[in-house]
């Protein structure tokens, strides 16, 4: 691929400034890549290169007739590209800053609310667990009770006249049939 010479880019330049617009897409070709990376370096995200890259080509378009011929029009794309940048960090900063300031006067009126309703869910699961405990057959009730008070599976396996792999298998099944029961009666 061929580098135009500052004299091409100049003729270039005469001419969409006598009105051969279509003459611009030149420039662009020739000065994409460089400012497209030029970009890169300073953005996070690939469709904000995009999009500035195309801005600062409509800015150079716009006001064309304020580029001196003879200098590095490289040069001159990357001053309008830095205008750009600055303008969009600054735009950003604000955005940022008042999101922020939005989330937390939204946490601040909705915080009562959500501590309301967790007590109540709270109270909700635990009335559907009780009820689902009761449901349970009688010796799933039992080794649920006794996890509950804190006995000791050995123990357990003991009164059962069973091993304590038996009392841990109960225990696992008691802790399936609970977990469909509630997610049932709070779905």
């Amino acid at each position: 691929m061929r580098v135009l010479t500052q004299a091409e880019v100049d003729s270039i330049l005469d001419r969409v400034e006598n009105g051969h617009r279509d003459a611009f897409r030149l420039i662009v070709r020739e000065f994409s890549l460089p400012l497209r990376s030029f970009l890169a370096s300073q953005l996070h995200h690939h469709d904000d290169v995009d999009d500035m890259t195309q801005d600062v080509f409509i800015a150079a378009y716009r006001d064309l007739t304020t580029f001196r011929r003879g200098s590095d029009f490289g040069a001159w794309l990357r001053g309008i590209a830095r205008n750009k940048l600055l303008d969009h960090f600054r735009s950003t900063s604000r955005r940022e800053r008042a999101l922020d300031r939005f989330r937390q006067e939204i946490g601040r009126l909705v915080e009562h609310d959500l501590e309301t309703a967790a007590l109540t869910q709270n109270a909700e699961t635990i009335e559907a667990l009780l009820h689902c405990i009761s449901r349970l057959p009688e010796k799933l009730r039992r080794v649920v009770r006794a996890g509950l008070e804190g006995d000791k599976p050995a123990e357990l396996a003991k009164q059962y006249v069973t091993t304590v792999g038996a009392i841990y298998n109960l225990h696992y099944r008691a802790n399936q049939l609970l977990r469909e029961c509630v997610q049932k009666g709070m779905g």
